[in-house]
């Protein structure tokens, strides 16, 4: 900490999600897709000033290329709003609530009207030469590790079309992703440690997680960094792999500002550093992309209403933190088991609670319920070669163990025996009486003399074959030995 202190080191991020559903402007939905498109068109793109009547100096970067631009589409998921041949339609209400959504979580102010801009961007990645963006939410907060981080603005945005191909005459790109709601987050430069912008990142990704309407997989949440220190200049990092490479890049970025102002000192009147927009290479690195933009780049949207948020009705969810520590309270697991549910949860969208709420009694526990779908099914698929369609035997499975005539420990066999029979016969797993299990259990200790308690009890349990409870023949065993 004292270091970056010492170094004036600045920090502050930006964090771009894809919003599930249909597109921004449109109804097409926001699947992109690959593979050969279904129709093709060129343009080429200028610049156009902004409200200050001044054209962006990173807007005329990508003019001076003097490049064209193929576009690939696709029928399913592309019409011409994409392709900048039809007006936008009214914004995607979804996606709306969801940029809401995230500003009460981020503690921020809503705008009070809200009016859609029009970005210049003529490198290709958009079809009409600018995205449209709105200021949603500002000042706003969040805590990591008990320090406040401001956010300064949340916006809400259409993406980028995905570029397929770039030679030095024309790029060629994607527009299937072209269009898809965007939320954009940017924090104050209050960040004081590379490690501490990686929480922040994943605090941030938790909130938007939370919210239940944000895209999952590769390239649906990016994050870019904007660093500086003492004589250099603010540099904006993009194409991060993944959150835990923040800190290396950080790290590195500042040995190479470091060592050009070692090289060349600050004059009174520039850094020898060049502020810019760098992207991030797998090794650590960066690599030169482009002039930082500043404010010239924006003017008024004029095809698009504005928006008054003061009659929308937002409902805040509980957030994954939140939900963590009431399972952990609840239902009496573990924080890990906790964290793993939820992360399957939200991967594939559904809720293990339902099961909890059905069949959590005095013989099944919430625990039981969680390690039987996240370990048990997958350990028995995995040495059997075999699918379990659980959702098929649930019902009858957990209703059994929940009214105490099975016991949980037999759900190894039970479900290892699915695999082959494909039908579940509550019968053949009832559990025994006591006075059943005192007789076995005597005989496994007459005929093993001298055996330790640990021998008994695996002796015992392979006879049982789950149809007693460990946690009975255990005592039972305590007892006679």
């Amino acid at each position: 900490m004292k270091r970056y202190k010492e170094i004036g080191f600045m920090c502050g991020l930006e964090i771009h999600q894809q919003i599930e559903g249909k597109k921004l402007f449109c109804n097409c939905p926001t699947e992109i897709k690959k593979g050969n498109p279904d129709f093709t068109f060129i343009r080429k793109l200028r610049a156009s000033a902004g409200e200050s009547g001044k054209v962006d100096k990173a807007a005329q970067h990508e003019l001076e290329k003097s490049k064209f631009f193929e576009y690939q589409g696709y029928y399913d998921t592309c019409c011409l709003v994409e392709m900048d041949e039809e007006p936008p339609q009214p914004v995607n209400k979804d996606a709306l609530e969801a940029a809401l959504i995230m500003t009460k979580l981020l503690n921020m102010k809503i705008a009070d009207s809200i009016q859609f801009m029009r970005k210049t961007v003529i490198d290709g990645s958009n079809v009409s030469g600018f995205q449209r963006t709105a200021l949603i939410g500002y000042d706003g907060y969040l805590e990591v590790n008990g320090r406040k981080i401001t956010v300064d603005s949340l916006c809400l945005e259409e993406e980028a079309a995905q570029v397929v191909e770039r030679t030095k005459e024309k790029d060629t790109y994607n527009i299937s992703r072209l269009g898809i709601p965007l939320l954009e987050i940017a924090t104050a430069p209050e960040i004081t440690t590379p490690e501490e912008c990686k929480e922040v990142a994943a605090h941030i990704g938790m909130l938007l997680r939370s919210t239940g309407k944000c895209k999952r997989g590769i390239g649906s949440i990016r994050q870019d960094v904007n660093i500086s220190i003492k004589g250099g200049a603010r540099t904006e990092i993009k194409g991060f792999q993944e959150i835990k490479s923040i800190p290396l890049v950080i790290e590195k970025e500042i040995e190479r500002q470091q060592k050009l102002i070692a090289d060349k000192p600050r004059s009174e009147h520039s850094s020898p550093v060049e502020s810019g927009v760098r992207k991030a290479e797998l090794d650590g690195t960066t690599t030169f992309l482009r002039p930082m933009p500043g404010a010239d780049r924006m003017y008024p949207e004029t095809d698009i209403d504005t928006i008054q948020p003061s009659h929308l009705k937002i409902k805040i969810p509980e957030t994954l933190t939140e939900k963590q520590e009431r399972y952990v309270k609840k239902w009496e697991l573990s924080e890990d088991l906790a964290k793993n549910i939820i992360k399957e949860e939200n991967r594939y969208n559904y809720s293990l609670e339902e099961d909890f709420r059905t069949y959590v009694s005095p013989s099944l526990s919430a625990m039981t319920i969680a390690t039987t779908i996240l370990n048990t099914i997958p350990d028995v698929e995995r040495k059997t070669g075999k699918t379990i369609d659980f959702e098929n035997y649930k019902e009858q499975i957990f209703g059994n163990l929940s009214s105490g005539s099975i016991a949980s420990s037999s759900l190894p066999i039970i479900l290892t025996d699915i695999t082959v029979s494909k039908k579940f016969d509550p019968k053949k797993y009832q559990q025994l009486s006591d006075k059943e299990i005192d007789s076995v259990i005597k005989k496994i200790i007459k005929y093993n003399p001298g055996a330790p308690k640990g021998a008994i009890i695996g002796k015992a349990m392979a006879e049982f074959k789950g149809k007693a409870d460990g946690k009975k023949v255990n005592e039972i065993i305590s007892k006679l030995i």
